[in-house]
C-alpha cells in the first residue's frame, strides 16, 4: 500500500508541513494550523492545486 500526503501551509504564518489527507478534513470544513491556531477552510491551507485534488479523493 502506498501512503498518500498533501503539503500544507499556513495563510496567516506560513508554516509549512505534510499530513496524510485520511487525518484531515473535508476541503470545505475548518482547520486551524497547529502554530498559530488560524482557522480556515483546510482548501486554504493547500500549497498546491494538487494537494487539494488529492484531499477531495480522499472526501
Amino acid at each position: 500500500m502506498v501512503e498518500a500526503f498533501v503539503r500544507l501551509q499556513c495563510p496567516e504564518c506560513s508554516k509549512e508541513w505534510e499530513s496524510n489527507p485520511s487525518d484531515l478534513p473535508a476541503s470545505d470544513q475548518n482547520h486551524s494550523c497547529a502554530d498559530c491556531h488560524a482557522t480556515r477552510r483546510l482548501a486554504q491551507f493547500m500549497r498546491t492545486d494538487r494537494d487539494l485534488e488529492v484531499v477531495q479523493q480522499f472526501e
